[in-house]
């Protein structure tokens, strides 16, 4: 599956992130996503798969398309067709205010699996650590940010007043961002965008250490995909805030709301595909770039299977027979 899919997976997630740096910086938060899910449905339909969207745009009733259950792929025009079964994790525009406001690190996301491959999980908030491979197992959820910044600069083998943490800019962050700060770690703070974050914080020389704080758990989904590809790694736990959150889980079959997950309870498939298109510039990826010959835009595509982490660099050349290709 990661082979034969990941460059179909390629292009779809640059058309959504070209569909939606043509609306950045015109302050529309709600068309910026709009046009990104749009592209990414349209693209979602040409790829040769029996997909079945899983983390998405909400249910049904709260989104046109790519809404959880919605099935994807080309098996919905082609049903006699044997394509592969996937199921499909997608946010088409991780960072509309980012996007709307020209900021950095909005980018367009896509994770597939085998079926049962990524959880279900419900548009909640959710606890989060994310730390990279040097740390894996020696973080704890439930333990205070000062010991886990220890644990942490131990494995680094430097000084916690070295690390560098993001945080989500949000009030529920306060005691956490003071808890930080008192340990003696730095942070930076970020107004959207703790899924790139989180990418972040597993590879080497991004300058992130770690992210903690609470936000959306489909995100937590997205980010586990590609710490398994990383191997990385993500404790959360869902955060229920009033009774329908807790009937909401039950449909969808949690049983334990304050259980633990680790990377591989949020992303247990055995193959797993990650791929992402910056939108604006940001720590990892360029956004898109546009010229006189085409569009210019930067990917990353993680596969876990074949251990393949791959940076892509694209120029898409308009349709014109005087068209020039430019070495860069």
């Amino acid at each position: 599956m990661e082979e034969q899919l990941s460059l179909d997976f390629l292009r779809v997630v640059e058309n959504a992130a070209i569909a939606a740096a043509r609306t950045m910086g015109f302050g529309d938060r709600h068309k910026a996503d709009e046009v990104a899910v749009e592209a990414m449905r349209k693209t979602m339909d040409s790829v040769e798969i029996d997909g079945t969207v899983v983390i998405g745009e909400g249910e049904r009733d709260e989104a046109p398309m790519l809404y959880i259950g919605e099935k994807v792929g080309l098996a919905t025009h082609a049903p006699k067709a044997l394509f592969p079964q996937v199921d499909i994790a997608v946010d088409p525009l991780e960072g509309t205010n980012l996007c709307a406001t020209g900021a950095p690190n909005a980018i367009a996301v896509l994770a597939a699996s085998e079926r049962g491959g990524l959880l279900n999980a419900p548009d909640l908030y959710m606890e989060k650590i994310v730390v990279g491979p040097s740390c894996k197992g020696a973080i704890d959820l439930d333990a205070p940010a000062a010991d886990n910044l220890k644990s942490i600069a131990k494995r680094l083998d430097r000084d916690v007043e070295d690390l560098v943490v993001v945080v989500l800019d949000r009030v529920r962050h306060e005691k956490l961002i003071d808890d930080i700060r008192a340990a003696g770690a730095r942070i930076r703070l970020i107004g959207d965008g703790d899924l790139s974050a989180g990418i972040s914080a597993a590879v080497l020389g991004t300058g992130v250490h770690a992210v903690m704080g609470t936000g959306g758990a489909p995100e937590g989904v997205l980010t586990a995909a590609a710490l398994r590809c990383l191997n990385g790694q993500i404790q959360a736990r869902l955060v229920i805030s009033k009774p329908e959150d807790a009937e909401r889980l039950g449909k969808m079959g949690v049983k334990d709301p304050k259980r633990i997950y680790d990377t591989e309870d949020l992303a247990p498939g055995k193959k797993m595909v990650f791929a992402c298109t910056g939108v604006t510039d940001g720590n990892l990826l360029k956004g898109v770039r546009f010229f006189g010959e085409g569009v210019r835009t930067s990917s990353m595509i993680l596969t876990l299977d074949d251990r393949q982490v791959r940076f892509i660099d694209s120029v898409h050349l308009e349709k014109r027979p005087d068209i020039k290709v430019r070495f860069y």
